[in-house]
């Protein structure tokens, strides 16, 4: 196995993204201004010693609104993965386990939500309940549940048909055993790095749900929301969309750089094949 120093997409997207957790996190006890606080008499000011990215059009800080920004966008991106791995990764043991009737209806019921996009999903439950944070929550979340049952049930077929696992089977234990002993702690390295691949995809998909008002509701601030807010004054004040963009940017590229250094360092074959 690699050492982990030596990986260097893992050593930059680690370090990138926990700069942003850590920015998140400090944004619960602290930013520099109150995030929704409006001052309209320093609107749309430039960066400066006393706003670092300066103001929006109500006065708002910038750089505060970056955090807190931060702190929703992983909000929901967490919740969302924690949704569909906590009900894809049990769906798709359950196909490669079962097989037959059982492994075609999980399969074909994962065919029928990836008919339906997260944005569209979204569409439809905002229509029942109302647009906000909880609602893109659940939409990403749903859209994320047959991504980890399809790759949970490939890899555990892949699993299923080596040597260690027919001799649990040829000593008499269930298949259900197997699946908890044997087979999910050997694909645990592939569902790791696919969570890493959907936080960057829900961090996206939150930032478009904000953006067409169907995700984090003002007051409070998200990445996808400033987009919004921003494209009105994009030939007065340009930076306003640089930043949130430069954000979301930034979050995305680092979960896949960790993501990528990850499959590195804990799939020996990729490491011997560099």
């Amino acid at each position: 196995m690699k050492p982990a120093w030596r990986s260097g997409n893992l050593l930059i997207g680690g370090t990138i993204t926990a700069l942003i957790l850590a920015m998140a996190l400090v944004s619960l006890v602290w930013t520099p201004y109150p995030p929704t606080k409006i001052d309209i008499i320093h609107k749309l000011a430039d960066p400066s010693a006393a706003h670092w990215l300066g103001t929006d059009p109500f006065g708002r800080d910038v750089f505060s609104m970056i955090m807190a920004g931060a702190r929703s966008s992983l909000s929901v991106a967490l919740i969302a993965v924690l949704v569909g791995a906590g009900l894809g990764v049990p769906l798709g043991a359950l196909a490669s386990a079962r097989g037959g009737w059982v492994d075609n209806l999980v399969m074909r019921s994962t065919d029928l939500a990836f008919a339906f996009p997260a944005l569209l999903t979204a569409v439809m439950i905002t229509a029942l309940a109302g647009p906000g944070a909880g609602n893109a929550m659940l939409a990403i979340g749903i859209f994320n549940i047959p991504v980890f049952a399809r790759v949970t049930r490939g890899a555990a077929l892949a699993v299923r048909e080596l040597d260690f696992v027919m001799a649990a089977r040829a000593t008499g234990h269930g298949e259900f055993a197997i699946m908890l002993r044997h087979v999910l702690p050997n694909i645990s390295a592939v569902l790791l790095v696919q969570v890493t691949i959907q936080f960057a995809l829900a961090i996206i998909a939150d930032a478009g749900l904000a953006y067409v008002g169907l995700g984090t509701q003002p007051p409070f601030p998200s990445w996808g929301r400033m987009l919004n807010d921003a494209q009105t004054y994009i030939f007065k004040a340009p930076l306003l969309a640089v930043f949130p963009g430069a954000a979301i940017t930034t979050a995305v590229l680092g979960l896949n750089l960790l993501g990528d250094g990850l499959r590195d360092l804990l799939d020996p074959r990729l490491s011997r094949s560099r």
